[in-house]
């Protein structure tokens, strides 16, 4: 986690999860007594997370969302948050954007099955607004166990806010895609592109979405 992260959190009031100094696969929460994800494997996490009440979310939420797929994927692609259809079936990305991702990932060789996905927030939003900075603080450390956990070898960003939160940077969409980024520590390659329900909304947008998913699929093939 990066000191500006880190900061970023404290200054929230959020529990901040810390590499331990001898870089073992665990890690340690600032506040005593706080789950520790940094150290679960996937049952663990996956409890871990559909118990969670870290925040407010879990007060309306049907289920949460953990995510779906590969657990050893090369591709994890990773969205913003569930919406009213994913908190009733407990999958990320169903109903049109969902079709419209598989079928995006099908353009590239990629079968749904074949990739992991997840979303910055594990609970849906009301109203399906705008996750909240405190919130997405609060979920990171589940979702940075799972990208630890999978190891892939290239992640893919949908959206403004996942691709915004990932990389900690407030520039937009369009300045953000269409070249390699890195994730974490381990320098993960991420690429950006447009939600699948934005293109829905801009078909003109495709295009350059075309372009986002060769992209990945060239790191991906590379990395083979």
């Amino acid at each position: 986690m990066s000191v500006v992260r880190q900061r970023y959190l404290a200054e929230m009031g959020i529990p901040v999860w810390l590499l331990r100094a001898n870089d073992e696969a665990t890690t340690r929460p600032v506040e005593a007594g706080a789950e520790q994800p940094g150290g679960f494997d996937w049952d663990q996490l996956s409890a871990a997370v559909r118990e969670c009440t870290r925040c407010g979310l879990h007060r309306g939420r049907t289920q949460t969302v953990f995510g779906v797929g590969r657990r050893d994927a090369d591709l994890m692609i990773i969205g913003e948050a569930p919406g009213a259809e994913e908190d009733r079936q407990g999958e990320p990305f169903v109903g049109r954007a969902g079709k419209l991702l598989n079928a995006m990932l099908r353009a590239i060789g990629f079968a749904r099955e074949e990739v992991y996905i997840a979303n910055i927030l594990k609970c849906r939003p009301p109203n399906n607004r705008d996750p909240q900075p405190s919130e997405a603080a609060t979920c990171t450390p589940y979702l940075d166990r799972q990208i630890e956990l999978i190891e892939p070898k290239a992640i893919l960003a949908l959206g403004r806010i996942a691709a915004q939160w990932l990389l900690q940077s407030d520039v937009a969409i369009g300045r953000l895609r269409g070249q390699v980024r890195q994730y974490g520590a381990s320098g993960i390659p991420l690429v950006v592109t447009y939600h699948p329900a934005y293109l829905l909304r801009s078909p003109q947008a495709k295009a350059k979405s075309w372009q986002d998913l060769c992209l990945v699929k060239d790191i991906v093939s590379k990395s083979q």
